[in-house]
């Protein structure tokens, strides 16, 4: 076997009393992928930030070709050939692609002006090795997910990355999208690049990867060659347990009516959407991205104001573009983009919990730490929030954990009607579990839950109907006993319309 390009051994890292990383050794080889997989506070994001030169073990040694590697400094790493990829890429949205890759290392004129026929030019190229097709001059805002991760990675190639870490890449991407990434991953790895592929998608892992190496509690497990495991063997590793059902979906009864939505419709987004969510059902909104799920779900809980149709909760007709209407009613929403829309990153896990009921835990008016303390501490425990404390800021917290906390917020609540909105994108298998379980739950007392969800299996797993929306329409209903993965692809993709 070849020697390793990138070694860590015995690394370790705490943060005042929360050890992140214990005696943690990996090695990446030049013309291989290697997965590394483990619950939400296992350690990975740790290892990156490492990696990248943004935080220093406190014990342990990096080697790069066999010698020591000092990272002080994320201009360390990147000169070391080491290159982060992450799940949300940090564009200039108002550069151009170009100027985005060579920013700070534009080739110059003789009198030291930018040359920036010749910034094209090389970004023309680094496309070409890629085989895409982006216009240097197209300025990145605007630019898909995808594209932006493209870019990202255009930039690794021109600082010459022997090492490149990709962190999550592929949760916000469709499928055509993640086949074109990993391509060019391929095309990386098998030129001689070492790859760290981080994901909670197994068939991604196994379809990419050469060898996985799983963390759990910050401490190394195993190292094996992805040919000699399972899902099952590596889920098992992960937990520490068997996960005894992803989808545990309970036998519910079905209760009256609690969210009914009426022809609604916003030009340009989705027309005539109609459907009922009734007490003790879990109903999935399925379909492409693009579809216009996200959207509906916006305007149902008044968060974007509708042009035409009817939105009713227990009867009871809620203005449109009205929030606090909405919360009023008994609706609460989960949104997609958990960092963006569901949490004040800087605040405190306490206060992000109880943002939404302030003024109900309030005594004339005033809100007291220890009453905040209190009422967000009855749903952390409840979900199993892991954080060293709760008045620490939510951005030191797992995107699992992260994704917890949003969920404590709004079902301290109480709602009746509880829509989420990709509930389980980007969090471990172990979590994705406890959230189908408590859905399931929250089904079982009478809530009426409504779920956006772009993963097939969950979808199946936990859905009593399927509604399926093509182009800003619905085109199915399916009951559950109807439900596979080829009737709502059909309906996803118009087919048969």
């Amino acid at each position: 076997m070849s020697t390793a390009l990138l070694g860590l051994d015995g690394v370790s890292k705490s943060y005042g009393a929360v050890a992140a990383l214990r005696d943690v050794r990996l090695e990446l080889r030049a013309g291989e992928a290697h997965a590394l997989v483990g619950e939400n506070g296992a350690g990975k994001s740790t290892l990156v930030k490492i990696l990248a030169g943004v935080h220093q073990p406190d014990t342990g040694v990096l080697t790069f070709d066999g010698k020591p590697l000092v990272l002080g400094n994320p201009a360390d790493a990147r000169a070391a050939g080491i290159a982060v990829i992450y799940q949300e890429p940090t564009l200039f949205p108002d550069l151009t692609v170009a100027e985005n890759i060579f920013m700070g290392r534009q080739p110059r004129r003789s009198l030291g002006r930018i040359d920036h026929a010749a910034v094209r030019a090389r970004t023309r190229d680094l496309f070409d090795r890629l085989g895409v097709a982006l216009d240097p001059d197209r300025p990145a805002r605007g630019l898909s997910i995808a594209d932006q991760q493209l870019v990202e990675i255009a930039k690794a190639l021109s600082f010459d990355a022997r090492v490149l870490v990709m962190d999550e890449p592929t949760a916000a991407l469709s499928g055509v999208e993640v086949e074109r990434l990993f391509g060019v991953a391929r095309s990386l790895r098998d030129s001689g690049a070492a790859v760290l592929f981080i994901s909670h998608r197994f068939d991604e892992i196994f379809a990419l990867c050469q060898t996985i190496t799983v963390l759990r509690d910050g401490q190394w497990v195993s190292t094996d060659a992805a040919a000699d495991l399972t899902v099952d063997r590596v889920v098992r590793r992960m937990v520490g347990r068997e996960v005894s059902s992803l989808f545990p979906k309970q036998d519910t009864k079905v209760r009256d009516v609690r969210l009914d939505v009426r022809g609604l419709s916003l030009a340009g987004w989705f027309q005539d959407v109609s459907f009922t969510v009734r007490g003790g059902e879990i109903v999935a909104l399925a379909g492409l991205v693009g579809a216009g799920r996200s959207e509906v779900v916006r305007a149902i809980f008044g968060i974007d104001r509708y042009d035409a149709g009817e939105v009713h909760v227990d009867g009871r007709r809620l203005r449109a573009g009205d929030t606090d209407a909405a919360i009023a009613a008994g609706l609460a929403l989960v949104p997609e983009d958990r960092r963006q829309q569901g949490l004040v990153m800087e605040l405190s896990v306490e206060r992000n919990q109880t943002l939404p009921r302030r003024w109900k835990l309030s005594t004339a008016g005033l809100l007291t730490g220890k009453a905040e303390r209190a009422a967000a501490r009855t749903w952390s425990e409840r979900l199993q929030v892991k954080t060293s404390s709760l008045r620490a800021p939510v951005s030191t917290l797992s995107g699992g954990n992260q994704q917890k906390v949003v969920l404590a917020k709004w079902l301290a609540t109480e709602p009746g009607v509880l829509i989420v909105d990709e509930p389980t994108r980007g969090i471990d298998v172990g979590t994705k579990a406890e959230v189908h379980r408590l859905l399931s739950a929250l089904a079982a007392d009478g809530v009426a839950v409504l779920m956006v969800s772009s993963e097939l299996p969950e979808v199946l797993g936990m859905a009593d109907r399927v509604l399926v929306m093509h182009e800003g329409r619905l085109t199915a209903d399916i009951p559950r006993a109807s439900a596979d993965e080829e009737s709502v692809m059909q309906a996803a993709t118009g087919v048969g319309r």
